[in-house]
């Protein structure tokens, strides 16, 4: 097993980049939304040329923000950096889209985009459409100047539902998923994928998978609602209501079970915001602090729905069953300052024995 950090894109913690590569981890995943945090590439830019090992990469980049061409040329860049350790990590959009009053790309729209999108990435020629004008597109001069596209950089395609999970079979080098409690077992993820890259003649040899998840490494007899694991997090667990909060009022579909004893006071809470702003809000404090009023609403089975909870050793076990499953990479998404005491416990509690 693999593990690494899911990273809220901060130029002014770039340390941390080294810190997680000295302690042993493999990868780091930055976040990209662009109403709230540091741009993306910068800061991937600036942790490689500080690391020598770790492999470094959106996580996600966006595609409704980028047009195809822009981001291979922002990754090929950055594989002039760093050869070889760079990847690309790419979804739909949920805070970069929301945060401005939109939807994330449909999955039509995805599926086109990365066609395009890996076929740039594997030196191709491809037609692209740009304002309704469809011409051949290929990257230039990458084999001499500029940027690199070898070694080749390998596409990851978030999924947290089927036809997502189909396309990173179909287009993609990997597969960025959730596990339960709030996503699926790893071996109906790989299936979807199966059935995606069975759909345009690929084998899945080689492909990759990780998992964003949201993990609490409890001390021995510590609860899983203490005042330390609210404080760390706490922001991780209510990104998880902010999310279905969209979902619910784009949709008129009901709130999901885990939620119900808490939905009507936190609608009241967002809804002290009028209704023009209020995308502003939701989504504003996204895996880096709460609202005034958020924490009270966070108790121990709300944490136990949203993350991935235990002691050490209870980690340890749960780890290896998943490995077993063919997990393949754990990346943990932490957004404040306690991220630094959780990768050094995590690193010297966990990873040492797995």
């Amino acid at each position: 097993m693999k593990f690494g950090f899911c990273i809220m894109s901060d130029i002014d913690e770039i340390g941390f980049f080294s810190f997680i590569e000295n302690l042993g981890y493999d990868s780091a995943w930055v976040a990209d939304s662009q109403m709230m945090y540091s741009d993306v590439y910068a800061v991937c830019a600036l942790a490689a040329q500080q690391t020598k090992r770790l492999r470094i990469g959106p996580g996600t980049a966006i595609c409704g923000t980028r047009i195809p061409p822009v981001q291979v040329a922002a990754m090929a860049t950055l594989n002039r950096i760093a050869p070889g350790r760079v990847f690309l990590g790419i979804g739909t959009g949920n805070t970069a889209m929301r945060t401005m009053g939109q939807k994330p790309m449909k999955m039509a729209a995805f599926g086109a985009y990365l066609r395009v999108l890996s076929g740039l990435l594997d030196s191709q020629v491809v037609d692209y459409a740009f304002e309704g004008r469809s011409r051949p597109v290929k990257m230039l001069r990458h084999e001499t100047r500029f940027m690199n596209l070898l070694p080749r950089i390998p596409l990851y395609v978030s999924g947290f539902g089927p036809r997502a999970m189909a396309l990173a079979g179909e287009y993609g080098d990997g597969l960025v998923f959730a596990i339960p409690p709030r996503g699926v077992p790893v071996e109906v993820a790989l299936g979807h994928a199966r059935q995606g890259a069975a759909r345009s003649g690929r084998d899945m040899t080689g492909f990759r998978n990780a998992t964003l998840t949201n993990v609490a490494l409890l001390q021995p007899g510590e609860a899983a609602d203490s005042d330390r694991v609210k404080q760390s997090i706490g922001p991780n667990v209510m990104a998880s209501v902010y999310y279905f909060y969209d979902v619910v009022h784009e949709t008129g579909v009901e709130p999901p079970e885990f939620l119900r004893r808490i939905w009507k006071p936190y609608c009241a809470l967002v809804e002290q915001t009028p209704a023009e702003h209020r995308h502003f809000r939701t989504h504003e404090f996204h895996y880096t602090d709460l609202h005034p009023g958020e924490a009270e609403l966070i108790d121990e089975q709300l944490i136990r729905d949203t993350c991935l909870v235990g002691t050490a050793d209870e980690l340890v076990e749960r780890i290896r069953s998943l490995e077993r499953d063919g997990l393949q990479e754990m990346v943990f998404a932490v957004g404040n300052t306690t991220k630094w005491r959780l990768a050094e416990e995590f690193s010297r509690l966990v990873m040492a024995r797995l």
